[in-house]
């Protein structure tokens, strides 16, 4: 058996949550490798709802294990609220474990997010303030805590004692914001490091056990391709590694464990925070979509930017993450539009790119994109489609004009928020023949 990742193809929100809980039914083992509470997750089960920020979408299935990884941060008030909002509605999360060395964020981290970015003015990077880019920088700079200090009282005390003066020192001496009391802060951050010490382990220890049994692994991503802290449109991104290739820094799993890497595709773009967005839609086009699609955060409620699909960007996030499929999503928001338009490339001062600047925000500025028009179907015509053969042929071919940018097999289309409302690709395996290491994909 093989590992799959899913990762998102553009900015975000593409419902990478839906197909990992679709997958998760025939997987063993699922690892939310990056990000912290910045990522929701929302997932529809029949009639309920239930919205993740940390925890994997994978947690539905009892049956399987769920890991928060080595390359999350961790909002410990942010987990016992979602595990008790999970246990209230009947969801067990007793398969859970979280890595020991995930790091923790800490009330100073959202506060400090929250300043720098009122500091920044004009300039600011559009975060959404739970503290998750100071977070991952105490680790670079390694004065970070981690889960494993968090469930010791002593280590906790030792190592936020050591921690305090210097963040100290900025907020009152650069923010002119008051000091954090150390007892203060112990005596908020104990009881929830009580409540989750049952969870805290070594899941390096647990991912490499499940590869050597040959256990089915699914990877899940959070924040997409373009937020990647290297691989993105610098400096409007996170702080960590949502490529492919974060699935193995923040877990352990080497690279040759992989079998398949599916990119999540929404049928148009969508971002939020600031920085460029070439297809942006600012008119009733895009207000329409927005409201079709529901595009409003998991976590921070704010609306979306929204655009056309952005062909381009796809086509550069199937190099960078090696993708072997993708999953065309939120195909039913597009219902009902004459013509929809898909960019396959960006003009800069008159000249056509050979390949999308990828790198630094300031290298979209000035990008025109090129579109291609295609027809668009019947609103309200695929909502209850089972079989995609029974899709508007124009709907067909829209997913196809898709599948050729990317380069790779669209192996499932999803057409509405539901479970049910996947549809596999004709010709495309099963769910489960993912974890296949004999279909890799070449």
């Amino acid at each position: 058996m093989g590992a799959v990742v899913v990762v998102g193809t553009h900015w975000g929100d593409e419902a990478k949550g839906k197909l990992v809980d679709l997958l998760a039914q025939d997987a063993d083992i699922v690892i939310r490798y990056g990000g912290g509470p910045n990522a929701g997750h929302t997932v529809h089960v029949g009639e309920n709802t239930y919205k993740f920020h940390l925890i994997p979408s994978g947690i539905l299935n009892p049956k399987i294990l769920c890991l928060m990884a080595d390359g999350m941060v961790i909002d410990p008030a942010t987990l016992v609220k979602e595990l008790e909002t999970l246990g209230a509605v009947g969801v067990d999360t007793s398969n859970l474990r979280i890595s020991h060395n995930a790091h923790v964020i800490l009330p100073y981290h959202r506060l400090l997010d929250q300043l720098e970015e009122k500091l920044k003015g004009a300039g600011a990077i559009g975060t959404t303030g739970r503290g998750v880019g100071p977070c991952y920088a105490d680790k670079a700079s390694r004065v970070g805590i981690r889960m494993g200090d968090l469930v010791s009282p002593t280590r906790l005390r030792e190592r936020l004692s050591a921690a305090l003066p210097l963040k100290n020192a900025i907020l009152t001496k650069v923010f002119d914001a008051d000091a954090v009391d150390l007892e203060a802060l112990l005596a908020e951050l104990t009881p929830l490091g009580e409540k989750l010490a049952r969870f805290v382990c070594d899941t390096q220890a647990l991912a490499g056990d499940a590869l050597a049994a040959q256990k089915r692994i699914l990877f899940e991503g959070a924040q997409a391709t373009m937020l990647d802290i290297d691989g993105g449109t610098y400096p409007y991104v996170t702080s960590s590694h949502p490529l492919s290739g974060g699935a193995c820094i923040g877990t352990g799993i080497p690279p040759t464990a992989i079998t398949e890497i599916i990119g999540v595709v929404k049928a148009y773009t969508s971002r939020v925070g600031a920085g460029t967005v070439p297809t942006e839609l600012l008119d009733a086009r895009g207000e329409r979509i927005r409201e079709r699609g529901r595009e409003y955060g998991t976590t921070t409620g704010r609306p979306r930017r929204i655009g056309w699909l952005d062909g381009f960007a796809l086509q550069y996030a199937a190099r960078v993450n090696g993708l072997t499929g993708i999953c065309v999503g939120h195909l039913d928001v597009l219902a009902g539009f004459a013509t929809i338009n898909v960019c396959v490339g960006y003009t800069k001062d008159g000249v056509l790119l050979k390949h999308f600047p990828a790198g630094d925000v300031c290298l979209l500025d000035g990008c025109e994109p090129v579109y291609e028009a295609l027809p668009g179907w019947p609103e309200d015509s695929i909502e209850n489609v089972t079989r995609f053969e029974d899709l508007p042929q124009n709907a067909q071919d829209y997913v196809r004009f898709v599948e050729k940018l990317a380069g790779v097999p669209a192996r499932f289309v999803s057409i509405g928020p539901r479970r049910d409302q996947t549809l596999v690709a004709p010709g495309m395996p099963a769910p489960a023949a993912l974890f296949s290491r004999e279909l890799l994909t070449k």
